[in-house]
């Protein structure tokens, strides 16, 4: 008995299984929620979030006027409140989310989920406290279409959308 102990805590270690950063890295791998790509952890625009996400150009050909990402957030991620001048589609592709406009009751997203965002509309969206979370983000009128980014939802307001 003692000798099978020596030897699974052998292989456990040269297997990593009792490594620390192991099992952490266990926890932050992204799951396979959706057919799109994750692309990169979305740094340039981490400022605007409350945990981490990525981010997937798809369609990135400015001649086509249609940019289209993946973004992907990590459960209980979500971003500022914002508005863009010229609206916003986004299509849900994995995992369970939510989509909320100022002033209005949050809406839960699935796969399958369109949200139809017009220009000025004041809203945030991000995953749900328990699942991970994807959808397609389109930028309507891209030629004039500009971000503005607003604070951040506060714990309290995201707990109130999500229950």
């Amino acid at each position: 008995m003692k000798n099978f102990k020596h030897i699974f805590l052998t292989l456990a270690l040269a297997l990593g299984l009792a490594n620390p950063l192991f099992a952490q890295e266990m926890k932050t791998e992204i799951p396979t929620i959706s057919p799109f790509p994750v692309g990169e952890e979305n740094t340039a625009y981490a400022q605007y979030f409350s945990g981490r996400s990525w981010l997937a150009p798809l369609a990135t050909d400015p001649r086509l006027k249609v940019p289209t990402f993946n973004v992907t957030f990590e459960p209980g991620c979500r971003n500022n409140w914002h508005s863009h001048t010229g609206g916003q589609i986004l299509i849900a592709v994995g995992g369970v989310g939510y989509y909320q406009e100022r002033g209005k009751a949050a809406r839960r997203l699935v796969p399958g989920d369109i949200v139809e965002i017009a220009p000025d509309v004041e809203h945030w969206h991000g995953a749900a406290p328990d699942s991970w979370f994807s959808h397609l983000a389109i930028e309507c009128n891209p030629d004039t279409n500009r971000n503005t980014w607003l604070e951040a939802v506060s714990d309290d307001e995201y707990a109130e959308a999500v229950k």
